[in-house]
């Protein structure tokens, strides 16, 4: 008999970054720090208004908390039950920017991406701002 090791879970936008907002959804120590330049956030943004698929997410699903290292600044209200193991640079894009919280780069400088919509053009770019 075997026992299944991944299931398909359906998670909308609202629901995953709802889940990082509260802290259930967390990194674990060995992920990288933020490395994605604004314009691949940007592209994502994007691709995803455009309705192109945009990969999947690997979500490590744990009863123990093996991690304390969170996306974004904010104090979180639970410890992460679930760990991002693929999925890293797309998650802290799309939580940032909805959230507009900064994102930690490789220095350790906190930075927000800031993009805009053009309602005109109906596209995704860099805001100025």
């Amino acid at each position: 008999m075997s026992k299944t090791v991944f299931k398909n879970v359906g998670f909308d936008l609202g629901v995953l970054v709802n889940q990082i907002k509260l802290g259930q959804i967390g990194l674990p120590d060995i992920q990288r720090p933020f490395v994605w330049k604004n314009t691949k956030v940007r592209d994502l943004f994007d691709s995803m208004y455009k309705g192109y698929p945009v990969g999947y997410l690997l979500l490590w699903e744990n009863s123990a908390a093996v991690s304390k290292r969170t996306i974004g600044d904010e104090n979180k209200q639970v410890p992460p039950q679930m760990v991002i193991v693929d999925g890293q640079q797309r998650l802290t894009s799309l939580y940032a920017v909805v959230n507009r919280v900064p994102v930690f780069r490789e220095n350790f400088k906190a930075e927000h991406v800031r993009i805009a919509f053009s309602p005109l053009e109906k596209c995704i770019a860099l805001s100025r701002v």
